[in-house]
Protein backbone atom coordinates (compact mmCIF):
# COMPACT_ATOMS: atom_id res chain seq x y z
CA UNK A 1 0.00 0.00 0.00
CA UNK A 2 1.43 3.70 -0.94
CA UNK A 3 1.04 6.41 1.36
CA UNK A 4 -1.58 8.60 0.62
CA UNK A 5 -0.93 12.09 -0.11
CA UNK A 6 -1.54 15.10 2.49
CA UNK A 7 -3.33 17.01 0.20
CA UNK A 8 -5.72 13.92 -0.22
CA UNK A 9 -6.11 13.80 4.02
CA UNK A 10 -6.95 17.50 3.74
CA UNK A 11 -9.75 16.81 0.62
CA UNK A 12 -10.86 14.06 3.40
CA UNK A 13 -11.33 16.41 6.74
CA UNK A 14 -13.46 18.67 4.17
CA UNK A 15 -15.87 16.08 2.53
CA UNK A 16 -16.24 14.57 6.47
CA UNK A 17 -17.08 17.86 7.61
CA UNK A 18 -19.36 19.08 4.92
CA UNK A 19 -20.83 15.78 5.10
CA UNK A 20 -20.69 15.72 0.96
CA UNK A 21 -18.96 16.67 -1.96
CA UNK A 22 -20.43 20.12 -2.86
CA UNK A 23 -18.90 21.91 0.22
CA UNK A 24 -15.95 20.60 -0.13
CA UNK A 25 -16.31 21.75 -3.31
CA UNK A 26 -16.65 25.25 -2.35
CA UNK A 27 -13.91 25.18 0.15
CA UNK A 28 -11.42 23.92 -2.26
CA UNK A 29 -11.96 25.03 -5.85
CA UNK A 30 -12.09 21.63 -6.97
CA UNK A 31 -15.19 19.76 -8.97
CA UNK A 32 -17.56 17.40 -6.67
CA UNK A 33 -16.18 14.34 -9.71
CA UNK A 34 -12.11 15.38 -8.91
CA UNK A 35 -13.08 15.06 -5.29
CA UNK A 36 -15.68 11.80 -5.41
CA UNK A 37 -12.46 10.43 -7.25
CA UNK A 38 -9.91 11.36 -4.51
CA UNK A 39 -11.96 10.00 -1.90
CA UNK A 40 -12.27 6.58 -3.91
CA UNK A 41 -8.28 6.43 -4.47
CA UNK A 42 -8.16 7.39 -0.81
CA UNK A 43 -10.00 4.31 0.38
CA UNK A 44 -8.58 1.85 -2.32
CA UNK A 45 -4.61 3.36 -1.19
CA UNK A 46 -5.45 2.87 2.64
CA UNK A 47 -7.51 -0.46 1.89
CA UNK A 48 -10.38 0.89 4.11
CA UNK A 49 -13.65 1.77 4.01
CA UNK A 50 -14.19 5.53 4.89
CA UNK A 51 -17.78 6.97 3.82
CA UNK A 52 -21.01 5.61 3.66
CA UNK A 53 -22.36 7.21 0.15
CA UNK A 54 -26.01 7.96 0.01
CA UNK A 55 -28.66 10.97 -1.95
CA UNK A 56 -27.52 12.77 1.48
CA UNK A 57 -24.34 12.74 1.02
CA UNK A 58 -21.30 11.58 2.90
CA UNK A 59 -21.29 9.96 6.31
CA UNK A 60 -18.24 8.40 8.00
CA UNK A 61 -17.84 4.66 8.42
CA UNK A 62 -16.43 3.87 11.97
CA UNK A 63 -12.70 3.68 10.38
CA UNK A 64 -13.78 7.00 8.76
CA UNK A 65 -14.46 8.34 12.18
CA UNK A 66 -10.83 7.03 13.35
CA UNK A 67 -9.17 8.41 10.23
CA UNK A 68 -10.50 12.15 10.91
CA UNK A 69 -9.80 11.81 15.07
CA UNK A 70 -6.52 11.44 14.23
CA UNK A 71 -6.46 14.32 11.34
CA UNK A 72 -8.00 16.73 13.58
CA UNK A 73 -5.25 15.60 16.33
CA UNK A 74 -2.62 16.23 13.47
CA UNK A 75 -4.46 19.97 12.92
CA UNK A 76 -3.97 20.97 16.14
CA UNK A 77 -0.10 19.42 17.03
CA UNK A 78 0.37 21.31 13.50
CA UNK A 79 -1.22 24.58 15.22
CA UNK A 80 0.83 24.59 18.19
CA UNK A 81 4.22 24.16 16.63
CA UNK A 82 3.42 27.04 14.80
CA UNK A 83 2.09 29.17 16.87
CA UNK A 84 5.55 27.95 19.35
CA UNK A 85 7.90 28.85 15.91
CA UNK A 86 6.00 32.23 15.65
CA UNK A 87 6.29 33.09 19.32
CA UNK A 88 10.64 32.59 19.30
CA UNK A 89 10.43 35.37 15.59
CA UNK A 90 9.73 39.14 15.39
CA UNK A 91 6.12 38.54 16.36
CA UNK A 92 3.10 36.36 15.10
CA UNK A 93 1.06 37.06 12.16
CA UNK A 94 -2.23 37.23 12.24
CA UNK A 95 -4.10 36.59 8.99
CA UNK A 96 -7.41 38.18 7.85
CA UNK A 97 -9.63 37.41 4.94
CA UNK A 98 -12.23 39.91 4.08
CA UNK A 99 -14.38 41.03 0.92
CA UNK A 100 -13.44 43.90 -1.15
CA UNK A 101 -15.47 46.41 0.53
CA UNK A 102 -14.77 45.09 4.01
CA UNK A 103 -11.44 45.03 3.79
CA UNK A 104 -11.53 48.92 2.51
CA UNK A 105 -13.34 49.60 6.08
CA UNK A 106 -10.15 47.74 7.45
CA UNK A 107 -7.68 49.45 6.09
CA UNK A 108 -9.57 52.90 6.33
CA UNK A 109 -9.35 52.44 10.02
CA UNK A 110 -6.44 50.24 10.51
CA UNK A 111 -5.08 52.23 13.71
CA UNK A 112 -8.14 50.23 15.28
CA UNK A 113 -6.91 47.35 14.68
CA UNK A 114 -3.20 47.44 14.79
CA UNK A 115 -1.89 50.07 17.55
CA UNK A 116 1.73 50.76 18.51
CA UNK A 117 3.05 48.10 20.87
CA UNK A 118 1.59 44.89 18.95
CA UNK A 119 4.02 42.21 19.60
CA UNK A 120 1.89 40.74 15.83
CA UNK A 121 1.77 41.35 12.56
CA UNK A 122 -1.81 41.66 10.20
CA UNK A 123 -1.72 39.79 6.70
CA UNK A 124 -4.92 40.76 4.86
CA UNK A 125 -6.11 39.00 2.13
CA UNK A 126 -9.03 40.61 -0.36
CA UNK A 127 -10.99 38.79 -1.98
CA UNK A 128 -14.97 37.75 -3.04
CA UNK A 129 -13.96 33.89 -2.43
CA UNK A 130 -15.31 31.96 0.67
CA UNK A 131 -12.21 32.10 3.36
CA UNK A 132 -11.19 29.17 4.23
CA UNK A 133 -10.01 28.62 7.71
CA UNK A 134 -9.92 24.88 7.83
CA UNK A 135 -6.19 24.12 6.82
CA UNK A 136 -4.79 27.91 8.67
CA UNK A 137 -5.12 29.39 5.43
CA UNK A 138 -7.00 32.30 7.30
CA UNK A 139 -6.95 33.00 11.02
CA UNK A 140 -9.64 35.74 11.03
CA UNK A 141 -12.62 35.68 7.99
CA UNK A 142 -15.67 37.85 7.36
CA UNK A 143 -18.58 35.96 5.51
CA UNK A 144 -22.07 36.54 4.60
CA UNK A 145 -23.28 33.23 6.10
CA UNK A 146 -22.84 31.57 9.24
CA UNK A 147 -20.54 28.38 8.68
CA UNK A 148 -21.42 25.27 8.50
CA UNK A 149 -18.01 24.05 9.77
CA UNK A 150 -18.31 22.28 13.67
CA UNK A 151 -14.98 23.21 13.93
CA UNK A 152 -14.93 27.13 13.33
CA UNK A 153 -16.91 29.84 15.77
CA UNK A 154 -18.65 32.85 14.52
CA UNK A 155 -19.84 36.08 15.88
CA UNK A 156 -22.66 37.65 14.18
CA UNK A 157 -21.65 41.18 13.15
CA UNK A 158 -25.35 42.30 11.70
CA UNK A 159 -26.80 43.10 8.20
CA UNK A 160 -25.39 44.34 5.21
CA UNK A 161 -27.25 46.01 2.55
CA UNK A 162 -27.80 46.63 -1.27
CA UNK A 163 -28.71 49.55 -3.50
CA UNK A 164 -28.26 51.32 -6.75
CA UNK A 165 -25.80 54.26 -7.17
CA UNK A 166 -24.98 56.72 -9.33
CA UNK A 167 -22.96 59.95 -9.29
CA UNK A 168 -24.41 62.80 -7.61
CA UNK A 169 -25.76 65.35 -10.91
CA UNK A 170 -25.39 63.08 -13.77
CA UNK A 171 -29.02 62.96 -15.56
CA UNK A 172 -30.51 59.40 -13.66
CA UNK A 173 -32.64 58.61 -16.25
CA UNK A 174 -30.12 57.54 -18.58
CA UNK A 175 -30.08 53.68 -18.31
CA UNK A 176 -26.12 53.26 -18.42
CA UNK A 177 -24.55 50.78 -15.99
CA UNK A 178 -21.40 49.52 -14.79
CA UNK A 179 -20.64 45.82 -13.45
CA UNK A 180 -17.72 43.34 -12.72
CA UNK A 181 -17.59 41.11 -15.44
CA UNK A 182 -19.76 37.71 -15.13
CA UNK A 183 -16.37 35.83 -15.09
CA UNK A 184 -15.91 37.70 -11.81
CA UNK A 185 -19.27 37.99 -9.98
CA UNK A 186 -18.68 35.80 -7.50
CA UNK A 187 -21.05 37.56 -4.97
CA UNK A 188 -24.94 37.88 -5.22
CA UNK A 189 -24.44 41.83 -5.28
CA UNK A 190 -22.24 41.58 -8.19
CA UNK A 191 -24.38 39.14 -9.69
CA UNK A 192 -27.24 41.39 -9.97
CA UNK A 193 -26.96 43.34 -12.87
CA UNK A 194 -26.31 40.60 -15.17
CA UNK A 195 -29.30 39.30 -14.22
CA UNK A 196 -31.70 42.48 -14.30
CA UNK A 197 -29.76 45.13 -16.86
CA UNK A 198 -27.49 43.01 -18.96
CA UNK A 199 -28.24 44.44 -22.19
CA UNK A 200 -27.52 47.94 -20.37
CA UNK A 201 -24.16 47.39 -18.99
CA UNK A 202 -21.77 50.06 -20.86
CA UNK A 203 -18.59 48.93 -18.94
CA UNK A 204 -17.03 45.88 -16.98
CA UNK A 205 -14.33 45.48 -15.01
CA UNK A 206 -12.42 42.20 -13.35
CA UNK A 207 -12.78 43.71 -9.64
CA UNK A 208 -15.33 45.54 -7.26
CA UNK A 209 -12.91 48.53 -5.78
CA UNK A 210 -13.23 49.37 -9.94
CA UNK A 211 -16.92 50.02 -9.35
CA UNK A 212 -16.47 52.98 -7.38
CA UNK A 213 -14.25 55.08 -9.19
CA UNK A 214 -16.69 53.99 -12.78
CA UNK A 215 -19.74 55.67 -10.66
CA UNK A 216 -17.75 58.42 -9.74
CA UNK A 217 -16.53 59.26 -12.94
CA UNK A 218 -19.89 59.33 -14.54
CA UNK A 219 -19.77 55.88 -16.41
CA UNK A 220 -22.73 54.80 -14.75
CA UNK A 221 -24.49 53.70 -11.73
CA UNK A 222 -23.62 50.72 -9.86
CA UNK A 223 -24.72 47.80 -6.97
CA UNK A 224 -23.21 48.62 -3.96
CA UNK A 225 -22.91 48.09 -0.67
CA UNK A 226 -24.93 51.00 1.14
CA UNK A 227 -22.05 51.25 4.05
CA UNK A 228 -19.91 52.05 0.63
CA UNK A 229 -22.24 54.19 -1.15
CA UNK A 230 -23.40 56.16 1.36
CA UNK A 231 -20.10 56.85 2.80
CA UNK A 232 -19.03 58.92 -0.38
CA UNK A 233 -20.02 62.19 -0.91
CA UNK A 234 -19.91 62.15 -4.67
CA UNK A 235 -22.56 59.12 -4.94
CA UNK A 236 -26.46 58.91 -4.06
CA UNK A 237 -28.67 56.72 -4.18
CA UNK A 238 -31.69 55.33 -6.58
CA UNK A 239 -34.23 54.38 -5.32
CA UNK A 240 -34.52 52.20 -2.07
CA UNK A 241 -32.46 49.42 -0.79
CA UNK A 242 -32.81 46.02 -3.16
CA UNK A 243 -34.11 43.72 -0.74
CA UNK A 244 -33.15 40.83 -2.53
CA UNK A 245 -29.98 41.44 -1.72
CA UNK A 246 -30.05 41.88 1.81
CA UNK A 247 -27.69 39.17 3.83
CA UNK A 248 -26.21 38.70 7.36
CA UNK A 249 -22.39 38.95 8.22
CA UNK A 250 -20.46 36.61 10.49
CA UNK A 251 -16.78 37.09 12.03
CA UNK A 252 -15.21 33.69 11.80
CA UNK A 253 -12.15 32.09 13.11
CA UNK A 254 -10.93 28.49 14.44
CA UNK A 255 -12.09 27.10 17.10
CA UNK A 256 -9.16 26.51 18.77
CA UNK A 257 -7.00 29.57 17.14
CA UNK A 258 -9.59 31.93 18.35
CA UNK A 259 -7.71 31.62 21.99
CA UNK A 260 -4.42 32.83 21.22
CA UNK A 261 -3.82 36.27 22.38
CA UNK A 262 -3.05 37.42 19.27
CA UNK A 263 -5.97 36.42 16.81
CA UNK A 264 -8.34 37.14 19.81
CA UNK A 265 -6.72 40.68 20.49
CA UNK A 266 -7.29 41.30 16.11
CA UNK A 267 -11.15 39.00 16.64
CA UNK A 268 -12.47 41.85 19.06
CA UNK A 269 -10.89 44.95 17.57
CA UNK A 270 -12.82 43.90 14.33
CA UNK A 271 -15.72 43.10 15.51
CA UNK A 272 -15.87 46.59 17.85
CA UNK A 273 -15.12 48.44 14.89
CA UNK A 274 -17.35 46.77 11.96
CA UNK A 275 -20.42 47.09 15.40
CA UNK A 276 -19.68 50.63 15.30
CA UNK A 277 -20.99 51.09 11.78
CA UNK A 278 -23.59 48.60 12.09
CA UNK A 279 -26.39 51.33 11.04
CA UNK A 280 -24.13 51.94 8.29
CA UNK A 281 -23.72 48.55 7.14
CA UNK A 282 -27.96 47.99 7.37
CA UNK A 283 -28.45 50.88 4.97
CA UNK A 284 -29.73 53.43 7.81
CA UNK A 285 -27.45 56.40 5.86
CA UNK A 286 -25.01 57.09 9.06
CA UNK A 287 -22.67 60.03 7.72
CA UNK A 288 -19.32 59.82 8.01
CA UNK A 289 -17.59 61.31 11.30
Amino acid sequence: MKNPQWDSFQLFVQVARFGGLTGASASSGLSPATIGRRMLDLEHEIGKALFIRSQKGYSLTADGQVLLDHLQDMEAAARKIDAWRQAGSVGATVKVAAGTWVAWLLTENFAAIRKPGDAFAISLTVGEARANLNYRESDIGIRAFEPEESNLAARLLGEVAYAVYTRRNVDATEDRWVAVSEEDAISNYLRWPHRNAGGLIVATVNRPRSLLELVRGGAGKAVLPCFVGDLDPELQRLGGELPELRHRQWIVMNNEDRHRPEIRTVADRMTKLLKSYIDLFAGRRASRS
